[in-house]
């Protein structure tokens, strides 16, 4: 590849939700732009996009994808974001790192909720944004109707640069609005000029004269020039249009179908003059690690080098994959870069531009440009690559955190060092995807956005790491705790034949606060436990409480007072001593009206007005008590308490009754007593699992 200024490169990401056509669009630009040899089709496997095994099994997008094309010498790099909800951290990390995105919209459908979450965080990023409209050729394309309610959701100014000639089957061209010439295409996408159909005629002059109105409002000059009743030159008006779009005050509407690759070379041209150039981004703002000073970069190959790792892929014949886009500065092939977030050096070895699973070798990747580079050590997505000479930090991707978790295990002990392995690297590669061993109930728990994103990545763990695992509903976390006082005695007491074992304690236990935890009081007189022996007596009381005695739960919120024992000069020991303190435990725990804490989460939910009542009655159902709503940005915010047990599978819940337009947050807040007659029913099930 040869090398390309920044002036002359576009990077935008295709978002959109699932099933709108992004992939097919990417597949249909890289075959009108001659970069492949056939147009990939996602229905037969043979996108260059969806190209994991599992993207192909299910015909949709899991990963971003990363290709590139030539267009009126431009340099355009697409990155293909996945659109389901499961898969957003990908399109996420794609918009940290481009200067625009193209929202790819189905004819036959509507705009769905995902749609509307990625265009507003396009708009937070700053990013020039587009709306192309896919599928006209479809029996239910109904354009006119989606284009009003994307006005409607979008909530942003649309301006028509393209209409269609005909629809669903008639559906055969398209005209562009500014030029005021219609076009139908070839099987390759390229452009043959026609008449504009007379009945859309007005249509076309209506539009243009609003385009034209949009482009003057863009400068003085324009505006005197609009005003006073002079024709503005198809390039006066694209040069306005630039900065409308650029500052995002409008957003253009491009049309067409990516499977006839009718409109496409339309929209590369549109990409070519309204997304901006990485030389036209305004100066990031890194920050120095250690004292944080802030430093102000620019693309520019001549300043120090910045580079940002926003994916991570392993493959299994390459190994670990870094896709990354330098900002400023050059990166070459054999060479030593430093990763400031590890503070460590990394040697690059050969560089990369890719094209789907494919890659092309180069030597060099310079400011503005995306690339790839294997086998680096410690480099993980959200890493940064720089001078050691002049350390910096980039902003971080923000990834939408976890909502769901399940239990992993592994089925036979082979496979245990596998998922854990496995697990760190789906972790490396999805910065959306968590897992972490909780020590309360001893599994190994993985965390990420909804069902089909865990189902995912435990496919992915038996066919790229061959471990082969479960998956359950994660244990609750319940613990004991008791009401009154009591105390018991504790005797262990062996005699075998030789030397044998002697310790008797009296202990009393009694309640503490919620929330207090645990306290040990030796109390103590006269020697009648040697004070050698105290420590293994609080050994066996802390045992004890690892288990308690309703259903095996650990026990919390006790003060323990050791206060009489007896000892015997040569058979007592500390085995002895800790054995009586288990004992002593459990018997005063019986008298003490032990019961069953559950853990209760601080949750937030967010959703449309017209769910509230449906929510709140979910979340009665779930013994949830609801502690104040609030409007935020024309939705309703709810605040809730809700025991953890019935939230497990919340994700699912709550996008079943708002149609995915819901979002919540949840974290530990405190514990409560467990309801007797749930109660009755979890100590019966630990108790069964016990004597089976």
């Amino acid at each position: 590849m040869e090398l390309i200024e920044p002036e002359a490169i576009r990077n935008i990401a295709l978002i959109g939700q699932g099933g709108s056509g992004k992939t097919s669009l990417a597949d249909a630009i890289l075959w009108v732009a001659k970069m492949v040899d056939r147009q990939g089709k996602v229905e037969r496997g043979t996108s260059v996009f969806d190209y994991e095994e599992d993207e192909k099994q299910r015909q949709h997008s899991i990963n971003l994808a990363v290709g590139y094309c030539n267009w009126r010498g431009c340099l355009i790099n697409i990155i293909d974001t996945p659109g389901g909800i499961d898969f957003v951290g990908d399109a996420y990390a794609a918009l940290r790192v481009v200067d625009g995105a193209v929202l790819v919209l189905d004819a036959s459908g509507s705009v769905e909720f995902q749609a509307e979450r990625l265009w507003v965080k396009a708009r937070e990023y700053g990013l020039a944004r587009l709306v192309f409209v896919t599928k006209l050729d479809s029996e239910r394309a109904d354009f006119e109707s989606l284009l009003s309610q994307a006005k409607e959701r979008l909530k942003t100014r649309l301006i028509l640069l393209t209409l269609p000639i005909g629809e669903r089957s008639k559906f055969n061209g398209v005209v562009d609005i500014i030029s005021q010439k219609a076009f139908t295409f070839t099987e390759r996408g390229e452009p043959i000029e026609c008449e504009i159909p007379e009945e859309i005629s007005e249509k076309v002059a209506k539009h243009r004269e609003q385009i034209v109105e949009v482009a003057a409002e863009s400068s003085d000059e324009l505006l005197e020039k609009y005003i006073e009743g002079q024709e503005l030159s198809d390039a006066e008006i694209k040069q306005g249009l630039l900065d409308v779009i650029s500052s995002g005050s409008a957003v253009p509407v491009l049309c067409g179908s990516s499977s006839n690759c009718v409109g496409i070379s339309l929209l590369l041209d549109y990409i070519v003059d309204f997304v901006p150039s990485p030389a036209m981004r305004p100066a990031i703002e890194a920050k120095a690690p250690g004292d944080g000073e802030v430093i102000r970069l620019t693309p520019n190959q001549n300043e120090p080098l910045a580079a940002l790792v926003f994916k991570t892929v392993t493959d299994p014949y390459v190994g670990r994959i870094n896709y990354f886009c330098v900002f400023s500065g050059t990166i070459s092939s054999d060479s030593v870069v430093f990763n400031a977030n590890e503070g460590r050096r990394e040697r690059i070895g050969q560089l990369f531009i890719p094209q789907g699973k494919n890659i092309e070798s180069v030597g060099i990747v310079r400011a503005g440009q995306i690339g790839a580079v294997a086998k680096l050590e410690v480099t993980r997505t959200g890493h940064t690559l720089c001078d050691e000479t002049r350390p910096l930090l980039l902003p971080p991707i923000e990834f939408p955190t976890p909502v769901m978790e399940m239990a992993i295990h592994p089925k036979t002990r082979g496979d245990e060092d596998k998922l854990l392995s496995g697990l760190q690297r789906l972790q490396e590669e999805d910065g959306s995807f968590k897992w972490y061993r909780n020590n309360e109930t001893g599994e190994t728990i993985i965390a990420g956005l909804g069902d089909l994103h865990l189902e995912v990545a435990v496919e992915r763990l038996k066919r790229k790491f061959g471990a082969d695992v479960e998956v359950t509903l994660p244990k609750i976390p319940y613990k004991e705790t008791i009401r009154k006082k009591g105390r018991s005695e504790g005797r262990y007491i062996r005699q075998t034949g030789g030397r044998g074992q002697y310790g008797v304690v009296w202990l009393e236990v009694e309640p503490l606060e919620r929330g207090e935890g645990y306290e040990f009081v030796d109390a103590i007189v006269g020697g009648v436990i040697p004070s050698k022996f105290i420590p293994s007596v609080e050994k066996g009381v802390i045992e004890a409480m690892q288990q308690g005695v309703l259903a095996g739960y650990p026990v919390v919120d006790v003060k323990v007072t050791l206060f009489d024992g007896k000892h015997h000069e040569v058979d007592s020991s500390d085995i002895a001593f800790k054995n009586a303190g288990i004992i002593a435990f459990r018997n005063a725990m019986a008298q003490c009206e032990p019961y069953l804490l559950e853990p209760i989460m601080e949750v937030e939910i967010i959703v449309p007005e017209e769910n509230m009542g449906d929510i709140i009655g979910d979340l009665n159902g779930k013994r949830g008590k609801i502690l104040g709503m609030e409007s935020i940005n024309g939705m309703q915010k709810i605040h809730a308490l809700v025991p953890l047990a019935e939230m497990q599978r919340y994700a699912t819940t709550l996008r079943s009754l708002t149609r995915g337009r819901g979002q919540y947050t949840m974290r530990f807040s405190h514990y409560e007593e467990v309801p007797t007659h749930l109660a009755e029913k979890i100590i019966a099930e630990a108790r069964k699992k016990t004597s089976d």
